[in-house]
């Protein structure tokens, strides 16, 4: 089973460049989407017919949002984690399988100026909480923009981004709970070096030198570890700010 993860940043505009062929050719069981900025009846566009597609809408238009493109029907689909506080801005897609929860997610960011990383912690806080109660049920995969690097390794030049957005120790703070909680970056368990990212600056040249971030993530409940055969990033697939990642599970 190969499960994807792509913040497209605008699923509208992505559309116009490359979604459908790679969508074609990656040909993943689950794709999940991040900051699609859309709804179904935004995008005038007909899906492969092998796929459902689930879709959390923020009430902002044009703003974040999720969705879910799946060959097989969940058992149950909800959005948002059942807190008012985080749920308007259509940040989480929860699909029910038979044998495990899958969590899509697009994680605020503390923004340049960091006025946003209080809120940042009580939502990390807060969805941690959600997993845990997700994870007393079945085991739990979840994927996305989680907007965080979370070691030295996972940035281009970490010395000179301590204390910016997204690499505050706050942050990475956060992240370090949802390992200590038993979940695992399926990244890295294939992968210890650095070098491997998911996100670059729109500035010139900054992709084609590698100068960038991994914040994009598939995470795991330690039990679905033995299923686990390989982790990717699909750093040449352009489109978006972002790249898709992926995990195959037997």
């Amino acid at each position: 089973m190969k499960l994807v993860s792509w913040n497209v940043n605008g699923l509208r505009a992505v559309l116009r460049k490359n979604f459908l062929d790679y969508l074609a050719q990656e040909d993943p069981d689950i794709l999940c989407l991040q900051e699609t900025k859309a709804g179904p009846n935004d995008v005038e566009k007909l899906w492969p017919v092998t796929y459902t597609t689930y879709w959390n809408v923020a009430q902002k238009k044009g703003y974040a949002g999720t969705a879910l493109f799946t060959k097989t029907r969940p058992v149950h689909v909800t959005c948002g984690i059942g807190c008012a506080e985080h749920d308007c801005e259509g940040r989480v897609l929860t699909a029910e399988y038979a044998d495990f929860f899958l969590v899509n997610v697009y994680v605020p960011n503390s923004q340049r100026e960091l006025g946003r990383l209080a809120y940042r912690q009580q939502w990390d806080c807060d969805f941690l909480s959600y997993l845990k109660q997700l994870d007393r049920k079945k085991p739990v995969i979840f994927c996305g923009d989680l907007n965080v690097a979370h070691t030295e390794l996972d940035l281009a030049s970490p010395k000179a981004n301590v204390g910016s957005h997204g690499f505050t120790l706050e942050e990475r703070a956060g992240f370090s709970t949802f390992i200590e909680a038993g979940f695992i970056d399926t990244f890295r368990e294939f992968e210890k070096a650095g070098g491997h990212y998911t996100w670059w600056s729109p500035m010139p040249g900054v992709r084609s030198r590698n100068i960038g971030w991994r914040i994009d993530y598939f995470l795991i409940s330690a039990r679905l570890r033995p299923r686990l055969d390989r982790a990717f990033i699909r750093c040449d697939v352009p489109g978006s700010d972002h790249c898709p990642v992926g995990i195959e599970l037997k």
